[in-house]
């Protein structure tokens, strides 16, 4: 009987924890935009400032204010999110409320790595878009092309084609910029330098945010 009464009450517990956790995590990272909000409520960034929007490429470029010490910097990388969850959830929390006067996304990785197609990718590319558009007409927007890492060769197919669709959509579009951030991180092989990615061969060391800084400097400044 004392067993069974352990075993219900461990199963009481489990239901209770995952229950909370679902009333915790109503959405894909949700405690990360709650801490965001909380900041924001005991000092809101400046409106007009730069955004920077996505996944953790943002979230982990820890000198990213500090490379640019002259700009209004915003960051708000996410957790592991993928593109797909900013027009879905996020727009309210972290996008709109800055005023940006200029808006940089990247994202884009885990979607393909959860199995989306560039079909899918390229189609929450254009809803970020027009909801960015439906609030800030004019504001400039600047996709920064998902890069290439040796942890997720099989979907290499689904990056390059992803970008295309992204590049040639914002070709078309009046302060719409297509930023090339994956090619600087290419060896003369073709391939993704190890030597500028963390040892997860994912996210970039250094060394890789010395390459997308060069980049993006002529579009911050």
């Amino acid at each position: 009987m004392r067993n069974i009464n352990v075993i219900v009450s461990l199963l009481f517990i489990a239901f209770a924890i995952k229950t909370y956790g679902q009333q915790k995590e109503r959405y894909p990272f949700e405690s990360e935009i709650a801490a965001f909000k909380k900041a924001d409520s005991l000092q809101m960034p400046p409106k007009h400032g730069l955004l920077f929007i996505g996944s953790s490429s943002i979230r982990l470029w820890d000198d990213l204010e500090a490379r640019f010490p002259n700009k209004p910097i915003i960051k708000r990388g996410v957790g592991g999110c993928q593109l797909a969850h900013f027009p879905a959830y996020y727009m309210d929390a972290i996008v709109y409320p800055y005023e940006a006067d200029k808006i940089f996304v990247y994202a884009g990785e885990n979607d393909i790595e959860s199995g989306q197609t560039a079909d899918e990718v390229f189609a929450s590319f254009k809803k970020l878009w027009e909801l960015i558009r439906m609030k800030q007409a004019n504001t400039p927007v600047y996709f920064l092309s998902i890069k290439y890492s040796n942890s997720r060769t099989k979907g290499f197919p689904q990056v390059k084609e992803a970008n295309k669709k992204i590049e040639k959509f914002l070709k078309k579009k009046k302060n719409g910029t297509y930023i090339d951030v994956a090619s600087p991180l290419l060896g003369d092989d073709g391939k993704p330098d190890d030597a500028l990615f963390k040892a997860d061969r994912l996210h970039l060391n250094a060394q890789g945010y010395d390459r997308w800084q060069k980049v993006l400097e002529p579009y911050v400044n």
